[in-house]
C-alpha cells in the first residue's frame, strides 16, 4: 500500500487498486512475442475491481490522499484461486498501514453442491459446484458479493451470503491480531475544514431551488436546472475558495433532498413508486445482416446487442496462470461517452466496461447449450446507446433476446434488474430499477439476473455496514417480481430460440471418423486439410477423439468439404 499527500481541490477519493499475476508464480514463461507480462488481462482487471469494491467505502470520508494498493501473485499452488487471498492481503496491509481505514474486511468464496455450502472450494472442486460466490465484509456486515449460479433460489443465495459472512470472521480476527503487533502509528484523521460553516451559510439558501429542480421528471430538463443551480452556487465564491468543499457540501444537500423525499413520500425523482419498473420496449432482428440482434430499452437506458456465430477456430484462447484454455462464449460491453450525453476518449475498454461485460457474461453463461448440442463459438457485443441506470442489466436482457434471435438454443430467457436502497437510522426504502442519480446517492447497488426459475448472477456493492438480512430478503423478493415482469415484456418480442439459424451464419456439420484416419485428413505438414479448406471455402476442425467439424457459410461448400473428407476416410 502506498499513499501520497492530498492534492488541493480534489472532491473525490483517488484510490487505485492493481492486482497482477506473475507467470513465474506458476513456473511458466508468458506467451506472446515479448515474453514478459504486458497490459492487465481480463482476470487481473476483474480481481482489481473485486479488491476495490469492499475497501473503498471504509476510508474516512475526509481522506482524499492519492492511495494505491498493489497485490502481486508471487506463488500459485494451482489449487486455490488467488483472488480471495488478494482481498484479504489488501485488507491486512491497509489495517497495519496507519491510514484512516475503518476495516479490516474479510473475504471468502462459497460453493454449493446441491446440498451443502462449501467454503473456499479449490479450482478442481469448482467444476462440480452450482454456485461460485465471493463475499467480502466487516464484522458488522457484508459489503460486496459477486457470483454466478445455476438458477438457484433467493433463499439459497441469501444463505450463501450469510454462511460466507460468518466464516470470514476468523480471517478478520487474524488481521486484528497482526495489527496488534505490526500496525504503524495511525495518521491523524483529516480535520473538518474551518470554513465549512461559513460555506454552508452561503449554500443553504439554494436548498429550495434544488427541491424544485428535483421535482422535474424529465431527465434532460432536470439536468439543465441542476447544472444552472450548481453554477449559481459557484458564482457565490471567488478563486481563493476551496471548490472541492463547495462541491462536497452541494452534493450533501442534493443527497439529503432526494433521500429524504423518497423515505417520506415513497415517490422517486422520476415520479415512480419504489417497485415500478420503467417502461420496457424489446425488439429483435434490428440489424438485417447480423446473425442475431436485439434492441432493449428500459426507460432512458438502451442497449443494442448483437450475436455473431463462429466455428471452433474463432474460440478465444486464454493464457491463464493455471494454463491455457479456450472459451466458446465471449461477451463484450461498450459504453460510449454519447450514451450519457458527453464527449470523451474512445479507446480500449476500461475497467468498468470489462467488469460490466463479465457480470452480464456470468448471468447468461449457465443457460448456454453444451458443445454437443450447439457446436458454435458465440460472440455477443453490447453497444449501450443511452444510459440512465444499469446498462449492465439491459445488456443481460438484450443478450438473451439476441441469442434467441440467432437460434442459439438457450435453456430459458434471462433478465436482470438493478435494485437500490435508501437507509436512514431505522427507516429504509428498497428501490426497483434504479436511475443513475439513485445509484450515486443511495446506499446499495444490488444487481440480480436470472430466469423465471432462479438466480444466475448476483452482484452487490454496499456503502454502509448496517444492511440487515431483512433488507436483503426484501431486495431479493422485490428483484424477483421485477425480473418476472421484465421477462414477460421481453416475451412480446421473442419467447424461445428460433428453430433455424440466419442465412448469413456459418453451418456446422459434425461427423465422427476413426482415429487412424485423422492423419490422412491432415496430410503431410497439413497439406491435405489446407487443400480441402482452400478449394471448398469451408473451415475444418479435427479433435483428438475423431470428431470432425465442417463450418461453411453455404450448403454447397459444406457438401463439397464433406464429400472430400468422406472420400479420404472411405474404407
Amino acid at each position: 500500500v502506498g499513499a501520497a499527500s492530498a492534492k488541493p481541490g480534489i472532491d473525490f477519493f483517488p484510490l487505485t487498486v492493481n492486482y497482477q499475476e506473475k507467470s513465474f508464480a506458476a513456473g511458466r514463461i508468458p506467451g506472446g512475442f515479448f515474453k514478459r507480462e504486458g497490459r492487465p488481462s481480463e482476470k487481473e482487471t476483474l480481481v482489481s475491481r473485486l479488491i476495490d469494491r469492499p475497501i473503498r467505502p471504509l476510508f474516512h470520508k475526509n481522506y482524499k490522499n492519492e492511495t494505491q494498493i498493489i497485490a502481486t501473485v508471487l506463488a500459485h499452488d494451482m489449487e486455490n484461486d488467488p483472488d480471495v487471498v488478494s482481498i484479504i492481503a489488501a485488507s491486512a496491509a491497509l489495517t497495519i498501514s496507519g491510514l484512516p481505514f475503518m476495516g479490516p474486511v474479510g473475504a471468502c468464496r462459497v460453493g454449493w453442491d446441491g446440498n451443502n455450502y462449501i467454503l473456499n472450494p479449490t479450482v478442481e472442486q469448482m467444476k462440480n459446484q452450482n454456485l461460485d460466490l465471493v463475499v467480502s465484509g466487516t464484522k458488522e456486515g457484508v459489503l460486496m458479493v459477486e457470483s454466478e449460479a445455476s438458477e438457484l433460489s433467493e433463499e439459497i443465495m441469501l444463505g450463501a451470503v450469510d454462511y460466507g459472512h460468518k466464516e470470514m470472521e476468523s480471517v478478520i480476527n487474524a488481521i486484528i491480531e497482526l495489527a496488534e503487533v505490526a500496525a504503524k502509528e495511525p495518521r491523524p484523521l483529516p480535520e473538518e475544514p474551518t470554513e465549512k460553516s461559513e460555506y454552508t451559510k452561503k449554500i443553504k439558501p439554494f436548498r429550495k431551488t434544488f427541491e424544485k429542480a428535483y421535482k422535474e421528471i424529465d431527465k434532460s430538463n432536470r439536468s439543465k436546472l441542476l447544472t444552472k443551480i450548481r453554477n449559481d452556487i459557484l458564482s457565490e465564491f471567488d478563486e481563493t475558495s476551496d471548490y472541492s468543499l463547495v462541491s462536497t457540501l452541494t452534493k450533501d444537500i442534493e443527497a439529503d433532498i432526494v433521500r429524504g423525499s423518497i423515505l417520506k413520500t415513497k415517490k422517486r425523482i422520476d415520479g415512480r413508486d419504489t417497485k415500478t419498473v420503467r417502461p420496457i420496449v424489446a425488439e429483435v432482428g434490428t440489424l438485417p445482416k447480423a446473425h442475431g440482434s436485439a434492441l432493449f430499452t428500459r426507460g432512458e437506458t438502451q442497449a443494442l446487442v448483437v450475436a455473431t456465430l463462429g466455428s471452433g477456430q474463432d474460440e478465444q484462447i486464454i493464457d491463464a496462470l493455471e494454463g491455457e484454455y479456450r472459451s466458446k462464449f465471449m461477451l463484450h460491453y461498450n459504453f460510449p461517452p454519447y450514451s450519457v450525453g458527453e464527449a470523451g476518449r474512445v479507446g480500449s475498454p476500461g475497467r468498468r466496461e470489462i467488469g460490466h461485460g463479465k457480470l452480464a457474461w456470468r448471468a447468461v453463461n449457465p443457460l448456454l447449450p453444451s458443445e454437443d448440442d450447439f457446436p458454435y463459438t458465440v460472440r455477443i457485443v453490447s453497444e449501450v446507446t443511452e444510459s440512465n441506470g444499469s446498462s449492465s442489466m439491459a445488456t443481460v436482457c438484450g443478450t438473451s433476446l439476441a441469442l434467441m434471435d440467432a437460434g442459439v438454443p438457450i435453456k430459458k430467457p434471462v433478465a436482470g434488474i438493478a435494485m437500490g436502497l435508501i437507509k436512514e437510522k431505522k427507516e429504509f426504502s428498497v428501490l426497483s430499477d434504479i436511475l443513475g442519480d439513485e445509484d450515486h446517492l443511495g446506499d446499495m447497488d444490488f444487481k440480480v439476473a436470472g430466469t423465471i426459475d432462479g438466480i444466475t448472477s448476483l452482484q452487490m456493492d454496499i456503502k454502509i455496514t448496517s444492511i440487515t438480512r431483512e433488507i436483503m430478503e426484501i431486495a431479493l423478493e422485490q428483484a424477483k417480481e421485477g425480473r418476472i415482469h421484465i421477462l414477460n415484456e421481453m416475451s412480446k418480442a421473442i419467447s424461445s430460440s428460433r428453430e433455424v439459424l440466419a442465412d448469413t451464419a456459418p453451418k456446422i456439420t459434425t461427423l465422427k471418423i476413426k482415429l487412424e484416419k485423422i492423419r490422412d485428413i491432415i496430410g503431410p505438414g497439413g497439406k491435405v486439410i489446407r487443400e480441402i479448406c482452400e478449394t471448398t471455402g469451408a473451415k475444418v476442425d479435427i479433435e483428438d477423439d475423431g470428431t470432425v467439424k465442417i463450418a461453411a457459410s453455404d450448403n454447397e461448400s459444406s457438401e463439397a468439404a464433406l464429400k472430400k473428407i468422406n472420400d479420404i476416410v472411405a474404407e
